[in-house]
């Protein structure tokens, strides 16, 4: 049959071919279900929640750190018992129990997308709980694949993470979803297990279960019925990336011999140990809020010096970069909460939520002494959601009090990066959070999936800031990394060097193509690239731009 090719947003760089299976949608509550006795009904609602969350946390125990997470976090919305008050509440009116179950499901959901963003990114996620339950409720199946026999490549509406991170990678090669966005937690998890994802894909339930599909998540085109030149391509982009994986190895650099850091970002104490395993030179982000989420009272000063010191001895005297407790928006702690905020993404978050309880920030810091001098290393820090130069010298100046010489203000916020030199002035380094920066720039709801275009980190709009907080950082010598999700995208990773970053974290499974990057790419090229980027009239004419300037292997390689 013809080729037929099909535009979306890729989501990773990889290119895959396999034969479709349609994710059928999950059953919905029967429009005849009758009432039943609300105590027995409510019984079979904790039955059903308990065994939902039971099973996630089974499937999580076998993964890695980063899926672990997103399963833990879907686990809990199940047991939310002010999710439970609701359904029994609803229940105690006569409503069905399923239907009371999706109601108040999607209840919360319209709570969450009022709230902003970040929050929103969450809906999937809790649809995908209501979509258990009332298959539990029902008697039948729980969403997911039917049996497969060889390489696939599964097409939805949309899926949920703990969809994702039940995939058996030797048979599913990739994926296609007709909604989401490139930032939501499923595209980000199909990223760290390497599955090409196509997102915002028109018309893709309409694909025929069976069909051959080749899937090029870099160029961002879902081809059906390939032919014999399509698979030859895909077939040199898979042999291209396994060689970039192995082709280099240790420090960083451009082809030229300039020093390019390539860091891991982690969240846990096992992610660490996971990444001190891998090729990497050091943690460009440690999230430390996952310490202190789904607590009712802060850790101790001496327990965090604990997870903290279990990090730094990982790496040894590689470089670790711990980013400060940056809670509110879609982290929200029970002892920082204050009066509700229209849109908690612009509200209290990150280092303002540290300014108005000091006491948090500064026992985060006494750890980081702590943990260092038990382990004889100097991890640098740095503050979330800095907005002007006061806040940042604030932020520094906290930090040196406490003994830690290196303090850095991220750079996620526009202000920020307009005033990136004035901030340079105050503190010892900068770090570039491409995902917020570019959700800011563009004012695009990350789970407006029909924006999705606009959230790419590629518009040259976004370019412009990231090129200035490089300059400001050459201006006042100090170094400027990048720890966002661009950073992962090898082709990009040459402009952000050529723009002046002077490190690049990413998940630690990137780092390799990334590295390959640079090998093949010597300062001046990228350099150009940047420029070339900037200005251009779109995202999708700035990486096109660039890739007329890439080695050709580059791009087999992506």
């Amino acid at each position: 049959m013809t080729p037929a090719r099909w535009p979306g947003i890729g989501v990773g760089r990889g290119a895959a071919i396999g034969r479709v299976v349609q994710l059928a949608p999950p059953v919905r509550p029967p429009v005849d279900e009758a009432a039943g006795d609300p105590v027995r009904a409510m019984a079979q609602v904790r039955t059903a929640t308990g065994a939902v969350a039971g099973a996630l946390r089974d499937r999580a125990a076998g993964t890695d750190a980063t899926t672990a997470a997103v399963l833990e976090a879907t686990a809990l919305m199940a047991l939310d018992p002010s999710l439970l008050a609701d359904v029994e509440a609803r229940v105690e009116q006569g409503v069905p129990v399923t239907h009371a179950v999706d109601a108040a499901v999607e209840r919360f959901c319209a709570v969450l997308i009022a709230g902003g963003p970040v929050l929103a990114d969450r809906v999937t996620d809790l649809r995908d709980v209501r979509d258990r339950l009332v298959a539990r409720l029902l008697g039948v199946p729980e969403p997911g694949l039917p049996v497969l026999t060889g390489p696939t490549v599964v097409v939805a509406a949309d899926l949920a993470p703990s969809t994702v991170a039940a995939f058996d990678p030797r048979l599913v090669v990739a994926i296609v979803l007709e909604l989401g966005g490139p930032t939501s937690h499923t595209a980000i998890l199909a990223a760290e297990l390497d599955l090409p994802c196509l997102v915002r894909v028109a018309g893709a339930r309409t694909m025929p279960t069976g069909a051959l599909v080749a899937v090029d998540a870099a160029a961002g085109t879902t081809v059906l019925f390939p032919d014999a030149s399509v698979r030859a391509a895909v077939a040199r982009r898979r042999t291209a990336r396994a060689t970039g994986r192995t082709a280099t190895s240790g420090p960083g650099a451009t082809r030229d011999g300039t020093p390019v850091r390539l860091l891991a970002n982690v969240g846990t104490v096992a992610d660490a140990v996971a990444a001190a395993g891998r090729d990497v030179e050091g943690v460009g982000l440690f999230r430390t809020e996952v310490l202190f989420l789904d607590r009712t009272v802060a850790p101790s000063e001496a327990e965090q010096a604990d997870a903290y010191a279990a990090v730094l001895a990982a790496f040894g005297e590689r470089p670790v970069v711990v980013r400060t407790l940056d809670a509110g928006a879609d982290k929200p702690l029970t002892f920082t909460a204050g009066e509700p905020e229209v849109n908690p993404a612009l509200g209290r978050r990150g280092l303002r939520t540290a300014a108005r309880f000091p006491d948090l920030l500064d026992d985060q810091l006494r750890a980081l002494r702590r943990a260092a001098d038990r382990t004889g290393t100097e991890p640098w820090v740095m503050a979330p959601m800095v907005a002007t130069a006061a806040e940042a010298r604030w932020f520094a100046d906290r930090a040196h009090a406490a003994g830690l010489p290196t303090a850095g203000a991220m750079v996620e916020v526009p202000a920020a990066a307009l005033r990136a030199g004035a901030i340079a002035a105050t503190c010892d380094f900068l770090s570039i959070g491409t995902n917020d920066l570019t959700q800011f720039v563009m004012a695009t709801d990350r789970a407006a999936g029909s924006l999705a275009e606009l959230l790419d980190p590629w518009q040259p709009a976004v370019l412009d800031l990231i090129a200035a907080t490089g300059a400001a950082g050459r201006s006042a010598g100090i170094p400027v990394g990048v720890c966002g999700e661009a950073a992962r995208d090898p082709l990009l990773a040459l402009v952000l060097v050529g723009s002046g970053a002077t490190s690049l974290s990413m998940a630690a499974p990137a780092v390799p193509a990334v590295r390959s990057a640079l090998s093949r790419t010597d300062l001046t090229t990228c350099t150009a690239m940047a420029a070339a980027a900037r200005t251009a009239e779109s995202a999708a004419h700035a990486r096109a731009a660039v890739e007329a300037m890439a080695d050709p292997d580059l791009l087999d390689g992506r």
